[in-house]
């Protein structure tokens, strides 16, 4: 890894820094990028690595972002599109703004930002192109129309990507975990308890993990593992695949 440049998006915090982690550890040279430049700057600093402010819920600012990067790195070698956020309301009181940057954000922004770094991996005859994807990007749920609308169709840009990658050995695969225990979980566990009129205590219970067979969230390190994994050469063989990570939740 010490010879590769990785990018991740909303890498300020969560899941996002725990792969940024694993991917500085093992030696790559890590762009972490985030909205948040506060944090963002402060874990740079801590890994010895880039931070670059980027608003990716535009495409000026996932331009900006790629060319930051190409101008300071002259390539990028892995992709980790991890940003994203949660809204929870029942489709009816869905407010249309909201719907708007989740797609642009978590779909739109992971598709304008392979196709920029697509050059430099196809030039250099590698890539590595990991798509934060969800359980949500495989089953649904309710009030998370737009969340489960931008996941499933991450699917469908994972799966696309990985064909047109294959023969300049640029692989594309999605995580798809189950609960993750990050900001943006608790988050869901409040906007559920006041959805529901529970308490936070029961909303794990009766509705986080309600589906996972395995009674626990996962822990954000672990995705860094599995991200780790899919940029070895051990993964080679592996695109265009939705790895689940979901303590069981679609055995079922």
């Amino acid at each position: 890894m010490t010879q590769r440049i990785a990018v991740v998006t909303g890498a300020a915090s969560g899941i996002g820094l725990a792969i940024a982690k694993a991917l500085a550890g093992n030696g790559a040279m890590v762009v972490l990028a985030d909205i948040n430049e506060e944090a963002g700057t402060r874990e740079a600093n801590s890994l010895g690595a880039i931070f670059i402010k980027a608003d990716l819920s535009t495409t000026a600012g996932c331009r900006a972002l790629a060319d930051e990067v190409l101008k300071a790195c002259g390539r990028c070698d892995i992709l980790v599109n991890n940003a994203g956020i949660q809204h929870v309301a029942p489709i009816e009181e869905f407010p249309e703004e909201k719907w708007s940057f989740i797609i642009n954000l978590m779909l739109t922004a992971p598709f304008l930002l392979t196709k920029y770094f697509w050059p430099s991996m196809r030039e250099n005859g590698w890539g590595r192109i990991i798509n934060l994807n969800s359980v949500h990007g495989l089953r649904a749920s309710e009030f998370k129309s737009a969340y489960v609308s931008a996941k499933h169709g991450m699917t469908g840009l994972t799966k696309t990507a990985a064909l047109e990658g294959a023969p300049y050995g640029i692989t594309v695969n999605s995580i798809c975990p189950g609960y993750v225990r990050t900001p943006l979980v608790d988050g869901q566990i409040d906007d559920q308890a006041r959805t529901h009129g529970i308490s936070r205590e029961e909303v794990l219970e009766k509705i986080l993990l309600k589906k996972h067979a395995i009674k626990r969230m996962v822990e954000p390190d672990e995705l860094g593992e599995v991200v780790m994994f899919l940029c070895s050469d051990a993964a080679r063989c592996i695109t265009g695949s939705t790895m689940t990570v979901d303590c069981g939740w679609t055995a079922n």
